[in-house]
């Protein structure tokens, strides 16, 4: 039942309307990382802006393995595009740090070092930075808040991956950056092998609020309540309230 065009128009349409009220003649600034997300994003703002006012910030930590995905896509797009390797910033933050960093800490920095960089080009360049989440990763918490969950706006974070590849056949994007599976870039791991389950499964529980395995659906439940903090805004005190 999914209008993978009809979406994809809407989209479109919606980025223009964004950039017409809060950046009239700015660019839009991606990070690529040669995935699904990044590309769909990128392709569907070179449609609604043109090429010439999107730029595309390909930032690697030291080596990456899948660097060519990336390269690909700003090729395929013929879109203006930098590389900032950010190994060398993170490896000497680490080294700052006057404790050992958390496995997690580990994991959550280079996105955060990332959303800094994108937002130095986007300041350098007349930009505003896109969101490249989807609904699906959202729904449980498999973003780095003030990392990859940031952005100035947001075209598909009520996507899910499925209606992600849609949009991207749609967008006519290579089928290697749409079925390229997410990795979690440090332990060589499929987003889908940490989570324990597929995007299909989660999808079609999203959408239908079905699922056939009890435990699945308990994780999928879990990982959500507890990460619904990601999705709201900060909570602030009213003085106007009265708490007691």
């Amino acid at each position: 039942m999914f209008d993978a065009k009809r979406i994809k128009d809407d989209c479109v349409a919606w980025i223009r309307a964004f950039f017409e009220e809060n950046g009239k003649g700015c660019n839009a600034i991606v990070g690529i990382s040669g995935g699904k997300d990044s590309s769909i994003v990128a392709a569907l703002c070179a449609e609604a802006l043109g090429k010439e006012r999107v730029i595309g910030v390909l930032m690697p930590n030291g080596a990456q393995s899948d660097i060519d995905m990336a390269q690909l896509l700003v090729e395929h797009l013929g879109i203006r595009h930098y590389t900032v390797n950010i190994g060398a910033a993170f490896e000497s933050l680490k080294e700052s740090m006057p404790f050992t960093l958390s496995e997690q800490s580990i994991i959550n920095l280079p996105p955060r070092l990332r959303m800094s960089t994108l937002y130095a080009v986007a300041q350098s360049h007349n930009g505003r930075v896109a969101n490249t989440c989807n609904l699906s990763e959202d729904w449980v918490g498999y973003s780095t808040r003030y990392g990859d969950a940031a952005g100035d706006f947001s075209p598909c974070s009520n996507l899910t991956v499925q209606e992600m590849k849609a949009i991207g056949r749609e967008l006519g994007l290579p089928e290697v950056l749409i079925e390229k599976p997410p990795i979690d870039g440090l332990s060589g791991k499929t987003d889908e092998d940490n989570l324990g389950f597929t995007y299909a499964e989660l999808d079609t529980y999203i959408r239908t609020g079905s699922i056939a395995d009890s435990e699945k659906k308990a994780n999928i439940d879990r990982r959500h309540r507890l990460n619904l903090f990601k999705l709201q805004l900060m909570p602030a005190f009213d003085p106007h309230i009265p708490t007691i």
